[in-house]
């Protein structure tokens, strides 16, 4: 594997840094490239060698974070509900920003679907409709349930600043997890 370039890195994450700091002071359909020039003091030319456009680099970044989210759920993948969500919780509470600002943004509903999209993905396993309390339920029915319970309760956290810690979230989380799933 090739080394990047620090300066590289360091550009980047100025850029992604300056795109949630320009949507939590406006639309994210009102950035302009100037705009994220200015708040990350680089060229345009130098956004451009970076990112095709504005929507390439919040494609980018969003996918940066629900890598990272994949990959806790695999290092997750032995433990109980409750000990996963708390691994979740604690990346949710470490980039508070960055999820507070893509649930409170105009451009919420794409990252919403790109959430729900990977919990769909990450529930299909968990969910046994061929016994105990979900016996006969449509497992596609279950899984969105799930999904997009779990959704709206992450953004519930975040649209009300986080109204308890993210242990607490994390314990309630798992038990309904495994109150559905078990």
């Amino acid at each position: 594997m090739s080394k990047i370039d620090r300066r590289i890195l360091k550009t980047q994450e100025a850029l992604k840094t300056a795109i949630i700091e320009l949507m939590t002071e406006k639309s994210f359909d009102d950035i302009t490239i100037q705009n994220l020039s200015d708040k990350a003091n680089v060229s345009r030319g130098t956004i451009y060698l970076h990112y095709m456009d504005k929507y390439d680099l919040l494609d980018k970044l969003i996918e940066t974070h629900i890598n990272e989210l994949r990959v806790r759920c695999e290092a997750a993948a032995d433990v109980d509900f409750v000990t996963g969500s708390v691994i979740w919780t604690e990346y949710f509470d470490q980039n508070y920003t960055f999820f507070s600002t893509m649930l409170a943004s105009k451009g919420a509903a794409y990252f919403r679907n790109q959430f729900l999209e990977f919990l769909i993905e990450e529930f299909k396993d968990e969910v046994d409709n061929t016994k105990g309390k979900n016996e006969g339920f449509n497992k596609e029915l279950v899984v969105h349930f799930l999904a997009s319970s779990y959704v709206g309760v992450v953004e519930w956290w975040f649209m009300n600043e986080k109204p308890v810690p993210h242990e607490i979230l994390a314990e309630q989380l798992g038990g309904l997890l495994e109150r559905i799933c078990e």
